[in-house]
């Protein structure tokens, strides 16, 4: 059962859209974007995420420099996180598959927060950005992370993955701090 009101909508009381789904043709069917009209520009997006430990379990990840019985945790998630950018195109239906310029992650320890900080930043010079790749890389690193701790706790959460700028094609963004 509906918990909205059941009255007639007035499509001029209605809130427009300031943009259209991109994915969407005119009747509202699915599509891939055509991006064959587009020019080649270099295209760069930068994203983040954060994996948050309980606080004990975050100390003994830290002393160890990240090192547990199946390796180095970051070491693991960098190599995820590559990977993943390099085949967003597999893991989310409508992306174009990109020749990859440049992935490259970072990781942090926060001891405010018990947490890693994951970011990627990925560079194609293309008819079409990179914001998707970006966020595949910081969340299949995140998810790395998660499995390569969860022996030591379930209580493991991943936070604030999002992106954080993209340059270059039509717009550019920068996510307010």
């Amino acid at each position: 059962m509906s918990t909205f009101p059941n009255k007639p909508i007035n499509p001029s009381q209605s809130p427009q859209p300031s943009a259209t789904l991109s994915h969407l043709d005119g009747d509202g069917d699915i599509h891939m974007v055509d991006v064959s009209g587009k020019t080649a520009t270099t295209r760069v997006a930068h994203a983040i995420g954060k994996v948050c430990f309980p606080a004990d379990i975050y100390g003994q990840i830290k002393a160890a420099d990240g090192m547990t019985k199946k390796g180095s945790i970051t070491q693991t998630a960098h190599i995820a996180g590559i990977m993943a950018a390099k085949r967003t195109h597999d893991l989310i239906p409508l992306c174009h598959p990109l020749p990859l310029d440049k992935v490259s992650l970072s990781f942090d320890y926060h001891d405010d927060e018990y947490s890693i900080v994951v970011e990627a930043t990925v560079k194609v010079t293309h008819k079409t950005g990179v914001e998707m790749e970006a966020l595949t890389a910081v969340s299949v690193a995140c998810l790395t992370l998660y499995d390569m701790t969860k022996a030591l706790s379930h209580d493991i959460v991943i936070d604030g993955v999002r992106l954080v700028a993209k340059t270059g094609g039509k717009s550019d963004y920068h996510h307010p701090k």
